[in-house]
């Protein structure tokens, strides 16, 4: 049995930061003390003076385009990215091509994960208007949760027949990951920009199109409709300070039953940003302007807001060029999301206990993952070394997206992720992909 042997560490777990060792035999995390010494030359010893150790981040909204979109990126490609930015595990959407509508097309994708990812991995299931006999079948276990389009999207999945959503709210007992718009809204006012401009419509009123109120009426239907029917609703990429207020902080987060999520790029980005970045920042809900994002971290850091996500979603450079009608919403975020989030921490915007919290535990505790998501004996050992004082600049050379391009592009973080263990294994080493295959398919204590 392998066993790591990692001294020194400034270990972040569940709100504190000590200095500490922590032994790993095999996949599991075997001891964590003050200092632990051990004898046996078998044992791999890395010194993380200085540094800080963190636990796996899980990313609970990402999109990998497979099967069936790989042109853009794949589970292989992508999952190594994650890797590289301390993301340990990933739960993949289902609007690829054929989605994963299916629980059959569920299992080939786990197929595809089982050998290629080098993430830990699961997916969601996709709802539509014809499948809740699909639904109804599935193991809560099989899947991370299932996944809604309330407004459409990329792989346009929209459920909008009302009879068979409140069908699906009131008869699964899985978690509901919802994207919210209201698309009579969106569809009024992408009709008037297109009038007046043609198609190539100035991405500044990408927020005005799918605006403010087509987010709001949106999640406050769906948040009133999972009060109705008790469903268990976590509601993705909030992205307007309105919705905030839809949520509450009185009762911890094992207890709540409508949680919601914010995307790296809206916590970064403000509608400021289009004039330089263009279509490379258009996403699905859009990124508002500077007073959303204040009441998103407002409500991120008062725990209004559970999770921090990154809805890695990447595009050709090619496909990304076009202009407004024709250029697909999301960006590729993986690599980038925990040096961002860093890089506020060194802008005194949150604390480094704050990031552990939203990207490792609190997606451990929403979707009940089993064992992951926290430094603890008999957890496995998925584990991230940040050196906070190392900068590096984002460029084509180090971008790992099959896509080639990252919209953080010309950014330089503070901070570099030198070390990333998967399940016991050291995969990944100052910038290096140690050959090791390690990902396992994540499991839940439902």
């Amino acid at each position: 049995m392998k066993s790591t042997l990692i001294k020194n560490a400034n270990i972040v777990n569940e709100g504190v930061i000590f200095n500490g060792d922590v032994l790993i035999e095999g996949e599991y995390i075997k001891e964590i003390s003050d200092s632990i010494s051990v004898k046996s030359n078998d044992v791999l010893v890395v010194d993380a003076e200085g540094k800080y150790l963190l636990p796996g981040a899980i990313d609970d909204q990402v999109h990998f385009r497979e099967p069936g979109l790989t042109h853009k990126a794949n589970i292989e490609t992508e999952s190594k990215a994650a890797i590289a930015g301390g993301i340990t595990s990933f739960i993949e959407m289902p609007n690829t091509n054929p989605q994963t509508t299916t629980i059959e097309k569920l299992e080939e994708k786990f197929d595809i994960a089982s050998k290629t990812s080098s993430a830990n991995y699961s997916f969601m299931f996709g709802g539509t208007n014809d499948n809740l006999d699909e639904i109804l079948k599935l193991d809560i276990n099989q899947a991370a949760g299932l996944k809604l389009f309330l407004g459409s999207s990329t792989g346009n999945m929209l459920v909008d027949d009302l009879d068979v959503l409140e069908k699906i709210f009131r008869n699964t007992n899985m978690l509901i990951s919802v994207h919210c718009e209201d698309e009579t809204t969106i569809k009024k006012n992408f009709q008037e920009h297109l009038e007046k401009f043609g198609d190539d419509i100035p991405i500044k009123y990408h927020p005005i199109i799918r605006s403010e109120e087509a987010c709001y009426i949106s999640s406050s239907k769906a948040i009133e409709l999972a009060k109705k029917t008790g469903a268990r609703l976590h509601v993705f990429h909030l992205s307007t300070g309105k919705e905030t207020n839809l949520f509450s902080n009185e009762i911890p987060l094992k207890d709540k039953r409508i949680t919601a999520e914010v995307c790296i790029h809206h916590l970064w980005f403000s509608d400021e940003d289009y004039d330089k970045k263009g279509t490379f920042i258009k996403w699905n809900p859009a990124v508002k302007n500077k007073d959303d994002r204040a009441q998103l971290w407002k409500a991120l850091l008062d725990d209004r807001i559970d999770v921090i996500a990154t809805d890695h979603a990447p595009h050709t450079l090619e496909e990304k060029e076009n202009v407004y009608t024709k250029a697909p919403s999301g960006g590729p975020l993986v690599q980038h999301a925990l040096p961002a989030l860093l890089e506020m921490y060194h802008k005194g915007r949150i604390s480094i206990e704050k990031v552990v919290e939203k990207m490792c535990h609190n997606p451990a505790i929403l979707f009940q993952i089993a064992r992951r998501g926290f430094i603890k004996e008999g957890y496995f050992a998925d584990l991230v070394l940040v050196d906070l004082n190392n900068p590096w600049t984002v460029n084509k050379d180090n971008i790992l997206y099959k896509c080639g391009w990252s919209p953080f592009e010309g950014v330089t973080f503070k901070s570099r992720i030198t070390h990333t263990f998967l399940n016991g294994s050291l995969v990944y080493q100052n910038s290096k992909f140690n050959n090791v295959k390690a990902a396992k398919r994540l499991t839940f204590n439902r």
